[in-house]
């Protein structure tokens, strides 16, 4: 991985300072307003050397589908575990940009603080668009179940620091890993989250951004394969 980057005349360690300068400028409180109206999912699907970026917009109390938009662009940097946001960053932002409706705060199909470097894609999504994120994943990357938390909300430690939360959404399936981006608490970013499951396991602006990524993933590969026919 190294290897690649290098040849992309990008360097790991340097990018991981660059996390660890980001992080420093995180606001680990609530910053938003006091009425939610809108809340969006945020994911990216890759297909070939493509990237695509989308978002979904829904109303906070209804969670109906309001707004949605795609992007998409070149991958330009390789698979780095730790590394992601600088590969999503560009797709994303671009989808955002394009919405009319502007979001109150983003659900991130990633890592937020609970990363090690303390910079997940939900930080560095909510640093560079200046809104309030909040890191769904769907798997653990950074940090210890506190022992003696308890379902359905347990958390993540690292050391003496709470780092994100274990979330229980669904009886009979995995958790999801919940932690803050930017401008979100940790104890709002929970109820965020749990607010916005619907019947599923992946809280409904996310799995939804990721339907709409998915589909458009397939629709690119249609034309693509229409054009290589002789």
């Amino acid at each position: 991985m190294k290897e690649d980057c290098a040849a992309l005349g990008f360097s790991v360690e340097k990018a991981h300072e660059t996390q660890l300068r980001l992080s420093r400028r995180l606001i680990l409180d609530d910053r938003l307003p006091k009425r939610i109206r809108f809340v969006a999912g945020v994911d990216v699907a890759y297909t070939r050397n493509l990237s695509i970026g989308a978002v979904a917009v829904m109303k906070y109390g209804s969670l109906e589908l309001v707004e949605s938009a795609t992007a998409t662009c070149e991958t330009r940097f390789p698979y780095v575990p730790t590394l992601l946001s600088f590969r999503e960053i560009p797709p994303a932002v671009s989808c955002i940009r394009k919405l009319q409706i502007h979001p109150d705060i983003l659900l991130v199909d990633g890592q937020g603080l609970a990363h090690p470097y303390r910079c997940g894609f939900a930080c560095h999504l909510g640093l560079v668009t200046g809104s309030p994120t909040i890191g769904v994943a769907k798997s653990r990357l950074f940090g210890e179940v506190k022992q003696g938390s308890e379902r359905p909300v347990s958390f993540l430690q690292h050391e003496k620091a709470i780092v994100g939360a274990v979330v229980q959404t669904r009886s009979g399936c995995r958790p999801i890993y919940v932690s803050v981006g930017h401008m979100v608490s940790l104890e709002t970013a929970i109820q965020i989250v749990k607010h916005c499951v619907q019947g599923n396991r992946i809280p409904e602006p996310v799995r939804k951004a990721h339907q709409i990524a998915a589909a458009e993933k397939r629709k690119i590969n249609n034309a693509l394969q229409q054009t290589s026919k002789p």
